[in-house]
């Protein structure tokens, strides 16, 4: 089975085929995960993820021949001393271009002497998911963590290297991929999402 990727951020449709590669309900099925190789333009301008997302996946489907199976991604990090922000500006949070690397040092500045007991912050990740016939089915994943001081670690992506997940004392960027996966907002959605692939596309 093919899965369309509303995105064309490679590091995202590597990590989306990894979670379905490891993802027991999912690993079996032999889904290939495929970037859009030309994403059409989309505003990402509804205000909420699920809103994005859907915007994202009816973009791509529109332009894929009819049947074509269809995901969309829509994430970021809220952070409580922020009153939630970036949230769903995240991917552009230092301006309109979406620099991941000047998203990052604008969070760790935004956060510098804010103290640590007030750095609480997590990752929010929806998955939406559109089949034929306007089959639309929609995953939420969280995890909940904090920020750190300056950012460490040299894997993931975006905040990666920011955010501590809790119960941890390293960043999702010091992680290896597999732990990462198993307790990420993106891991966590993918997880619904391969319960229900399991159970309807068997």
């Amino acid at each position: 089975m093919i899965i369309h990727l509303a995105s064309g951020n490679a590091h995202k449709a590597q990590e989306m085929q990894r979670l379905a590669d490891e993802t027991p309900a999912t690993a079996g099925l032999g889904l290939r995960i495929v970037p859009a190789e030309k994403m059409p333009p989309v505003e990402e301008d509804t205000g909420t993820f699920v809103g994005n997302a859907r915007k994202k996946a009816l973009a791509l489907q529109a332009a894929l021949p009819p049947g074509a199976w269809v995901l969309a991604d829509d994430s970021g990090v809220c952070v409580d001393a922020l009153g939630g922000a970036p949230g769903v500006e995240s991917a552009y949070f230092a301006g309109p271009h979406g620099d991941a690397a000047a998203n990052l040092r604008k969070l760790t500045e935004v956060m510098r002497g804010v103290p640590a007991g007030e750095r609480a912050a997590r990752f929010v990740c929806v998955l939406l998911l559109r089949g034929p016939e306007g089959v639309e089915q929609i995953f939420e994943g969280r995890c909940e963590g904090v920020l750190g001081l300056e950012p460490r670690g040299g894997k993931g992506f975006g905040y990666d290297p920011l955010f501590v997940p809790e119960g941890f004392a390293c960043t999702y960027a010091e992680l290896d991929e597999s732990a990462k996966n198993a307790i990420s907002h993106r891991g966590r959605a993918w997880a619904q999402l391969a319960a229900w692939l399991a159970e309807h596309r068997t």
